[in-house]
């Protein structure tokens, strides 16, 4: 049985840079997916892809980086070499043309995507997996994550500069944080897909250090209901296979696991719990049966279940499987 709040040795460590200090952008996904599907070359030339997706030479790079780390592209073996990079089946089922949400419009491609980005265990986005999975407090200011970021630095032995990690701090913050003031520049001023998710809110202020007022954060710990019970069971289902040949999950490493739904999402235990114990409200067969405890709840996989596909996600029965 899973019981162990630690995530699956990680294949490559954490990652602190790659996005050139962008956020990424509303526009960007959906672009790059259209590009992609018609030249997976499109990277191997930063100066045709400057021109190609409209924007400037260190974005192409930040872009590269975005569509890798949120699953919308993926090398392939024989482009390797190239740095050529085709979209992925999940992104050919969302962005294209006759695709599920082409326009990024849907709240639960937003949330496809934030969980991608959070609960990775290969080669994890350092502020994702720390804030996220392990920061132990409710709340938060930028000062107390950076002298944080350099403790855990030194303790990976990353030796990354102060510089390095505030950039990398602040790209996390401005992920899910709308812009903010007039001194903004026009391509600044753009939030990116997850902003509307409001999962980190500004609940304050306190001095810091050098006695300067600044913003405390902390994340929308509560129920999310347009998170559906397909999506939750999607990225479930995705966070137990990583614990291979383990037919059984405990409530507490579904909610409070390194990168698992209850944490990615902020749910409350009694969220997850009432999620699990919910037998209707699916079209689709469910992968697993929920035994409640007074001392610890327990999933049981179901042998030889279909798995979820996005077309239970986005309610299209059996299309895109």
């Amino acid at each position: 049985m899973i019981e162990t709040l630690a995530r699956p040795t990680a294949v490559k460590g954490p990652r602190f840079s790659g996005h050139e200090s962008f956020a990424c952008r509303y526009a960007w996904l959906p672009k790059a997916y259209a590009a992609l599907k018609n030249d997976p070359a499109l990277f191997v030339n930063e100066e045709v892809a400057m021109l190609e997706l409209g924007i400037g030479k260190n974005m192409v790079k930040s872009l590269r980086f975005w569509v890798d780390v949120m699953g919308v592209a993926e090398a392939t073996p024989a482009d390797a070499h190239t740095k050529g990079l085709k979209p992925t089946s999940f992104a050919t089922q969302v962005f294209d043309r006759e695709g599920y949400d082409p326009y990024l419009e849907d709240v639960r491609t937003q949330w496809l995507l934030h969980w991608k980005l959070a609960s990775r265990a290969e080669a994890p986005l350092f502020a994702w997996e720390f804030l996220i999975s392990h920061w132990p407090l409710p709340e938060f200011s930028r000062s107390e994550a950076l002298a944080a970021f350099n403790r855990e630095s030194r303790r990976l032995e990353g030796n990354h500069s102060e510089a390095t990690l505030g950039q990398h701090l602040d790209v996390f913050l401005h992920t899910y944080l709308p812009s903010r003031g007039a001194t903004v520049g026009v391509e600044d001023s753009l939030d990116g897909p997850l902003v509307d998710l409001a999962l980190l809110i500004a609940v304050g202020e306190r001095r810091n250090d050098a006695g300067r007022f600044e913003p405390v954060y902390a994340f929308r710990r509560e129920a999310k209901p347009e998170i559906t019970p397909a999506l939750f069971d999607y990225c479930l289902m995705d966070f137990w296979k990583r614990f291979r040949g383990e037919e059984t999950l405990s409530l507490r490493a579904a909610t409070l696991g390194p990168g698992s739904p209850g944490q990615v999402f902020k749910l409350t235990e009694d969220d997850v719990r009432a999620r699990l114990e919910e037998t209707g409200g699916r079209d689709y067969p469910r992968p697993y049966t929920y035994q409640p405890s007074a001392v610890q709840g327990l999933l049981v996989r179901v042998a030889e279940t279909p798995a979820i596909t996005l077309a239970a996600v986005y309610g299209r029965g059996s299309e895109h499987v």
